[in-house]
């Protein structure tokens, strides 16, 4: 980092890394690393692709389902202007989900947690009903959480057990790993913070057993390592599962590859984009969550601007997304908000030191 990033800018940097790195890693989603190298070499640009296979060929930019679960995040934030619940979040999902994007653009199990929303149940109990609770469905989504709490570790964090309840069960598995996402969000906006300060708020603030043991092994055993290709390959003997639905998607794998990618390349968020999308398995997931993580702490110095153009044109074209707002219009509404909760804050404190 030759220059530190401002507020804005992290924010910024942020919903791009994650926008951006969907978008370029959703073509070899699922793929080997031995396959997307024989097919593109290293893959360092956005290309088209068709996904689900439903005849829908994507332009070169376009975003795919983890990123449609952000934007109705941001947009309930920047209704709302502050923190948001379960319930709030449930409303944009009733009132912006467009009935034709099942199938396109969403995955099968969300359409019956929608059913769920429109029954009338509270929002917290919609998760009970996901078959995979592991998953990193809240995981790779969650950044808006963080930054809406920038600086707010411990808010964060119980943001993620509130609007991640729409995912997935209370305290289960898929929320403690997006608690990672969100804390190393929430610290990496702090004045002065680093790739060190990131770590240790990780470290500090998720659970010991089922996380951080497991991160720390994996962050232990790459340490050493300078070469991407040797590193990529001593994450596959440790995450290589095949054979069960969503085999590539689970949340300690994604999750701990993004932080591991996160360390190696010190938020670079361009370096730290190529190597997610060329690691095989969930590329789309793993680089949402390490550029997003990435961006957060760095801004968007080291982001091509071709790259963010690019995104923003195919979201033109992207018919069956909950928001069309460009990049930075979604980093700006969610840095209003945030700004709208800091002037409550002051104004709050205000008012009772006055007594």
């Amino acid at each position: 980092m030759s220059e530190k990033a401002n507020l804005k800018d992290k924010f910024y940097g942020c919903i791009a890394g994650v926008h951006i790195g969907s978008a370029m890693g959703a073509p070899v989603e699922g793929w080997d690393f031995e396959r997307t190298e024989s097919t593109y070499g290293m893959l360092d640009k956005l290309v088209s692709y068709e996904h689900f296979n439903n005849g829908w060929v994507r332009e070169a930019g376009t975003t795919e389902d983890g990123v449609e679960r952000q934007k109705l995040m941001i947009s309930a934030i920047m209704e709302k202007q502050d923190r948001v619940t379960a319930e709030d979040v449930r409303r944009m999902w009733i009132s912006k989900i467009k009935p034709e994007s099942a199938g396109m653009i969403s995955e099968p199990f969300e359409a019956i947690l929608l059913a769920m929303a429109k029954s009338g149940i509270p929002a917290r109990d919609i998760g009970k009903y996901c078959d995979y609770s592991g998953l990193n469905s809240f995981s790779r989504s969650c950044h808006p959480i963080g930054l809406i709490n920038a600086g707010d570790v411990q808010g964060a964090m119980n943001d993620v057990n509130e609007v991640g309840q729409l995912y997935q069960t209370t305290n289960g598995r898929g929320l403690k790993w997006a608690m990672v996402t969100a804390v190393a969000i929430a610290s990496g906006t702090k004045p002065n913070a680093t790739v060190d300060s990131v770590l240790g708020a990780i470290y500090d603030n998720c659970d010991p057993d089922m996380v951080v043991k497991e991160i720390d092994r994996e962050l232990k055993r790459t340490a050493h390592i300078q070469d991407f290709r040797e590193f990529r390959k001593t994450l596959f003997e440790s995450y290589n599962i095949r054979g069960i639905p969503y085999e590539v998607s689970y949340a300690n794998e994604v999750v701990t590859k993004a932080v591991c990618i996160f360390r190696m390349y010190k938020a670079n968020i361009k370096e730290v984009m190529i190597a997610a999308v060329n690691m095989g398995r969930d590329t789309d997931c793993v680089t949402a969550v390490a550029a997003g993580i990435s961006g957060a702490l760095t801004g968007t110095a080291s982001l091509p601007e071709e790259w963010i153009q690019q995104t923003d044109y195919a979201t033109t074209l992207h018919v069956v997304t909950n928001s069309q707002r460009t990049i930075k219009e979604h980093a700006e509404g969610l840095y209003q908000a945030y700004q709208s909760r800091l002037k409550k804050l002051k104004a709050y404190s205000e008012m009772m030191s006055a007594i």
